[in-house]
């Protein structure tokens, strides 16, 4: 069986960005403003679905082990039971539906916007949820304490991480 390290190299820098983006975190309320989903999005953007999915769950799995990859430097199980278990549990379906959305194909403009905008609104359909139940708040409290101050900053890192995918795809072959 002949495996390409390619993959497993991308997928480890992945994991790193993901981490990295996850350190530069601004509190605004029970949940940070952070870069870590801008990663996810961009491993979407670049990785196979299956790469891109797996190096989101080994992110998962380092934090849940206690590394401290989460938002600020934390780390946990618990963290999953938290005001932002939601976001965090979203970043594996997210990087999955980006991936999938975005093809391994021509790759268009319009397809790589879809796909992130996608992989964005997942990130919330879970978030946003998880924040109400586990803070015991109404719908517009959860919305406004965990989406609408972040749209404006999602959209730019949508944006950015398109900008990004397209720069770098000419690049990398699997």
């Amino acid at each position: 069986m002949d495996v390409s390290i390619k993959p497993i190299i991308y997928s480890a820098l992945f994991i790193a960005l993901i981490s990295i983006g996850a350190m530069i975190a601004v509190p605004v309320g029970p949940v940070p403003i952070v870069l870590q989903n801008m990663f996810v999005l961009l491993a979407g953007l670049i990785l196979p679905p299956a790469w891109a999915a797996g190096c989101v769950a080994v992110y998962l799995l380092m934090g849940f082990a206690g590394l401290p990859v989460f938002a600020g430097g934390t780390s946990g199980i618990g963290k999953v039971f938290g005001p932002t278990g939601g976001y965090l549990l979203s970043y594996l379906p997210a990087a999955f539906l980006t991936a999938v959305i975005s093809g391994r194909a021509a790759k268009s403009l319009v397809r790589d916007c879809g796909a992130a905008i996608a992989g964005m609104a997942v990130m919330y359909m879970f978030g946003v949820p998880w924040l109400k139940w586990v803070l015991a708040v109404s719908w517009g409290k959860a919305l406004a304490a965990g989406m609408y101050p972040f749209v404006p900053g999602a959209v730019l890192k949508i944006i950015a991480a398109v900008i990004i995918a397209r720069k770098l795809r000419p690049l990398i072959r699997f």
